[in-house]
């Protein structure tokens, strides 16, 4: 599905095009090839994709029916992708605290039981035994964490990159990269995974300063 976005007027969704637009370097990790980036774009009316759209944008459309199989329709729509070489990069961008504390899925019976089935794989093969549960208080972390699982498993050597933006005081956001680094340390804890595991190498963050954001967006 490819979803139309406007021009943001405030919080991640705002800040994240405009980084795309103009100083992509904020959201360059170090240790990673040049991102080039696929979406948010301006020439793509800065659309975000998920489910077999964001598999086709990321140049796995022979996976679509696999994730099917994974994971229901309207899963996980996507803030940004990119592509690092020859690795997906696959974005969940924030820009305060409350956002990283999102509710419990509200899908149906069968596809809830779907998620449920695919959190208890990854959880498995993270060793993480008598697992919390996902569905809940991070929900929306942890199935960003299951795409990145899956894609990985499907010989894709993708990247999960958490933008964490700080001085959006409009949004009550962090001042500090401090604080979002504590956030998703509790986040780690509560969904299990506090020590290493197969996905920390491959999940990465940046603390975008928004004050370095100032130029506003336009589609025209």
């Amino acid at each position: 599905m490819r979803v139309l976005q406007p021009v943001g007027e405030r919080g991640s969704l705002m800040w994240l095009q405009r980084s795309v637009a103009f100083r992509p370097d904020l959201l360059q990790p170090a240790d990673l090839a040049k991102i080039k980036w696929l979406s948010p774009t301006i020439a793509d009316n800065l659309a975000e994709y998920r489910d077999g759209a964001f598999l086709e944008r990321i140049g796995q459309s022979r996976l679509s029916p696999a994730l099917s199989e994974f994971w229901p329709k309207r899963g996980p729509q996507w803030d940004a992708l990119g592509v690092a070489g020859a690795s997906p990069v696959l974005v969940e961008a924030k820009a305060h605290l409350d956002e990283l504390r999102s509710p419990s899925t509200a899908a149906s019976a069968a596809s809830r039981s779907k998620i449920e089935r695919a959190f208890a794989t990854v959880q498995h093969a993270l060793g993480i035994s008598d697992g919390p549960v996902w569905t809940a208080r991070y929900y929306q972390y942890a199935n960003r964490l299951a795409h990145l699982w899956w894609l990985r498993q499907n010989g894709v050597d993708a990247k999960l990159l958490l933008v964490s933006f700080v001085g959006d005081t409009t949004m009550r956001g962090p001042s500090a990269p401090q604080a979002w680094e504590q956030a998703y340390k509790m986040a780690d804890a509560a969904l299990g995974l506090s020590g290493p595991n197969e996905l920390s190498p491959h999940v990465l963050h940046v603390y975008p300063d928004v004050s370095l954001l100032s130029e506003p967006l336009s589609q025209s």
